[in-house]
């Protein structure tokens, strides 16, 4: 092109061309920023990663630590989603797979990149013969709350409260594989 600037990527491109990989700890700086843009949509949401998401600054050995799995996408330079999952053990078995860290940046949402990321976490699930995928999501997320109804997870009476820097009120979600 003759001195025309590029046009950047639009949010389709980047959620459409996102490519998803196991995380590594060197992810660390790329998943922060992820992280806090999305808490940042939300008044009260604080990231810290001193001590309430330390796990963010060494991702991947913490998921490994705990027998579990965490991926990125990547597009147009920069991390643009993350998923993650560890099995919940409850009587000497694992029970379910916990799903952990699905975050997706504003520009590559509604273009089914969450929905892929969710997939490898169900995927895992059954290639580890555990038949549920359980999560927990803050009150305030209700954009993930209508993609896991959309992707067959039930929102479970009650909630928890964690008792955290952002005030932090859960809804609890479960999806029996194979239904």
């Amino acid at each position: 092109m003759s001195g025309a600037a590029r046009p950047g990527p639009t949010p389709g491109d980047v959620a459409d061309t996102a490519h998803v990989r196991p995380a590594t700890d060197d992810d660390a700086p790329g998943l922060i920023v992820l992280v806090g843009t999305c808490f940042a949509e939300f008044e009260g949401c604080v990231l810290d990663t001193e001590h309430e998401m330390a796990h963010l600054r060494a991702v991947a050995s913490h998921f490994s630590a705990v027998s579990g799995r965490v991926w990125v996408a990547e597009a147009a330079g920069g991390v643009v989603g993350s998923v993650a999952c560890r099995p919940m053990a409850e009587g000497g078995g694992d029970v379910a797979l916990h799903l952990q860290l699905l975050y997706v940046a504003a520009g590559a949402r509604r273009r089914g990149l969450g929905s892929r990321l969710v997939s490898l976490v169900e995927r895992e699930a059954l290639g580890r013969g555990i038949p549920t995928v359980e999560l927990w999501s803050d009150t305030r997320f209700t954009d993930a709350h209508r993609l896991y109804r959309s992707l067959g997870y039930d929102q479970l009476p009650g909630a928890r409260e964690l008792h955290d820097l952002s005030d932090t009120v859960e809804y609890h979600f479960a999806k029996r594989l194979g239904r």
